[in-house]
């Protein structure tokens, strides 16, 4: 589980980076988590972008995928979902 400390320097960290994945109308798939899940090994933090024509709730959407990937939410904004992951194998970003 993060701390506060953690994501606020988590969300420092994703300002700078671009969506990856983008959610439609279709909403999450199977296929989606597994892009996904292999991206977050090598990344570990990410953003996906939810487009106009999902109707969903956009915390739903954000459960849905920390559940299936086993990532943690680092920040829901506007149509934005922040997640991370630590790396098994790729571990980059230091937590403090």
């Amino acid at each position: 589980m993060l701390t506060g400390k953690q994501k606020r320097y988590l969300r420092s960290l994703a300002h700078n980076i671009d969506p990856i994945f983008q959610i439609g109308k279709g909403g999450i798939n199977e296929n989606m988590i597994q892009q996904i899940d292999d991206t977050l090994e090598n990344r570990e933090l990410m953003k996906i972008h939810v487009l106009q024509n999902n109707f969903e709730d956009k915390k739903d959407l954000a459960e849905q995928l920390t559940v299936a990937t086993k990532s943690e939410l680092v920040q829901v904004i506007g149509s934005m979902i922040v997640i991370y992951r630590e790396s098994e194998d790729n571990k980059e970003i230091q937590l403090p």
